[in-house]
């Protein structure tokens, strides 16, 4: 007895009599209605989300450098935060983060894709209130605590955006749109640059209290604005609830819910999430999570492959050592000898950062994700390399005592310096062009809908812990009482690069113009090197409309005989 059967016999409808009431279609090409600028918009203001974790790299990463901050955290004496504190303090945030990605994923799956992104604003804004008391008592424990409530609340932002956007988003511009998110990621970093910028001369707590206070804002925008919006179809779908369903395809689309479009597409995501719910039956709440990791290592389309790619595509990202900029760049360049404006310096870094990240909307949908992820991994491993080969020799790891500053330094070559300075910004470019968006595009489109909310959960805390880790290590890698690595950092970070550009060669697949279905389905009919060349030829609706037809008249004709 096959599952339909099996299905029928159970006294549950088949796929095909759910599929057949919304009128489902043959042709792959018009399983989505035309984009339109309702579509365009709804999903630009989703990816504003990006803003948060943006900002926040970028607002600590100077505000470890003022001078008010540190005698805050350290005492009148000090001259900069301690490695350890330094550690601590950029680090807690991603842990917290690490955690809300994991419990984002089932607060998802129950309340809604939508309202998961709200809740998370609420944590993220009582972070930044805890944040705000830094500077009266125990600044070290505010700041640390606040960062770590906010890194909660970051966690269900980051994890739920992208399957929120990658569940809306039209199969044609899906790349370009999810790009969208790692877009306002540069924004919120430049826009933490030049408001850190802005107060470094102030005297008092402003000068690090203003950065912090400015992130009520995006947490307002962000959440308000969600209301208004309608939530995932799919998420609809999942819970049964079809009317909801049209109704949100309907906005989303921008078209009335008799359209032929609306129907078309319903039917096709009906009929894969009852596909799924063959291969992936309903199950327990630790069963569910379970069924993340079922399947062969070997076997591309099975659960548990999906889930290290995933995963695994994350951690790259944060291999790449693109953090170590943002992050530590103003205390970094500080012991160069030859930046004589640190904090500017890092400003033209988030600059390029954003910038060179509006190329992606283009390349990511004219190429491809495969392809603009193995030239960017190329890229970026030749400029790390570069500029680590470059300080050894000639560049940052060679300076002497700076006659006119107490513990002052100058750099012995000041043209290196600036050569490896160059470097540096072509490797943003090809990070921020490539491997920011491209990483969170594929999470959003390789998992099936019955394990989709917890498989990007899982991805994104994955990001999230790499990003603990390398926060945790840095300082103890590039600070003066212990590592003391200098360039020979880039040796590290170019290597890993190395490893991404490998990666990508044999383990991940082309994704571009398929709907979130035919991923799938693609997933599971070729490899990650011939995936580009594959092809829908039917809809999940059709096969599931063709295999209910065959099942009535295989009865029909058995009734007849009984006559």
């Amino acid at each position: 007895m096959t599952s339909l059967e099996k299905e029928t016999a159970a006294g549950h409808a088949p796929a095909a009599e759910h599929v057949g009431a919304l009128r489902p279609t043959n042709d792959v090409e018009r399983i989505e209605a035309p984009v339109t600028w309702q579509a365009y918009l709804i999903c630009a203001f989703a990816s504003f989300g990006g803003i948060f974790f943006g900002y926040d790299s970028g607002y600590i990463n100077g505000v470890l450098g003022s001078n008010i901050f540190i005698h805050a955290v350290e005492g009148m004496e000090a001259t900069k935060v301690g490695e350890s504190h330094t550690s601590l303090i950029v680090s807690i945030l991603s842990c917290g983060t690490f955690f809300g990605a994991l419990i984002a994923g089932d607060v998802a799956d129950w309340i809604g894709r939508k309202w998961t992104v709200i809740l998370g604003c609420f944590i993220y804004m009582l972070g930044v209130a805890i944040q705000m008391i830094t500077g009266t008592g125990d600044a070290l424990g505010a700041i640390v605590a606040g960062r770590l409530v906010a890194g909660l609340g970051v966690g269900f932002e980051s994890a739920i955006v992208i399957l929120y956007m990658s569940e809306i988003c039209p199969r044609k511009v899906r790349g370009a749109l999810v790009a969208g998110y790692q877009f306002c990621i540069t924004i919120g970093i430049m826009l933490a640059s030049c408001v850190v910028y802005g107060t470094q001369n102030y005297t008092t707590t402003a000068n690090y209290r203003i950065p912090i206070a400015i992130q009520f804002i995006w947490a307002i925008i962000l959440g308000g604005g969600l209301m208004f919006l309608p939530d995932s179809p799919r998420y609809f779908v999942k819970k049964g609830n079809l009317a909801r369903a049209t109704d949100a395809l309907s906005r989303l689309r921008g078209q009335p819910k008799e359209s032929e479009y609306i129907q078309a597409e319903l039917a096709e995501i009906v009929a894969n999430e009852e596909y799924e719910r063959q291969l992936i039956p309903s199950t327990t709440w630790f069963g569910s999570w379970a069924n993340c990791f079922k399947g062969s290592v070997f076997k591309s389309n099975s659960n548990l492959r999906k889930t290290i790619l995933g995963t695994s595509l994350q951690m790259m990202q944060q291999w790449t050592g693109v953090n170590f900029i943002f992050y530590y760049s103003t205390p970094f360049l500080k012991t160069t000898g030859a930046i004589t404006d640190p904090f500017l310096t890092s400003m033209i870094f988030t600059i390029i950062n954003v910038f060179s990240t509006p190329i992606s909307f283009w390349t990511v949908e004219r190429f491809g994700r495969r392809t603009i992820l193995l030239w960017g991994a190329l890229g970026m491993l030749i400029s790390q390399f570069l500029v680590a080969i470059i300080g050894v020799t000639v560049g940052f790891n060679h300076t002497h005592p700076d006659p006119n500053v107490v513990d002052g330094t100058l750099a012995d070559n000041i043209s290196a310096v600036n050569a490896q300075i160059a470097f540096i910004a072509i490797f943003i470019f090809f990070f921020a062009s490539t491997w920011g968006p491209g990483a969170w595009i594929v999470i959003g489109e390789i998992f099936p809908l019955p394990i989709r909310s917890r498989g990007v959960g899982l991805s994104t805390a994955s990001n999230w812990l790499w990003n603990t880790i390398i926060a945790v290590i840095t300082p103890y890698m590039v600070g003066t009482d212990r590592g003391n690595l200098k360039s020979s950092v880039f040796f590290i970070w170019g290597g890993l690069c190395t490893c991404a550009f490998v990666y990508t060669y044999f383990l991940v697949p082309e994704t571009k113009g398929l709907s979130l279905e035919q991923v799938d389905k693609m997933m599971e009919e070729t490899t990650p090197r011939t995936s580009a060349k594959w092809k829908p030829t039917t809809t999940f609706a059709a096969s599931a409309q063709h295999h209910e037809d065959a099942y009535l008249a295989r009865h029909s004709g058995e009734a007849e005989k009984t006559v």
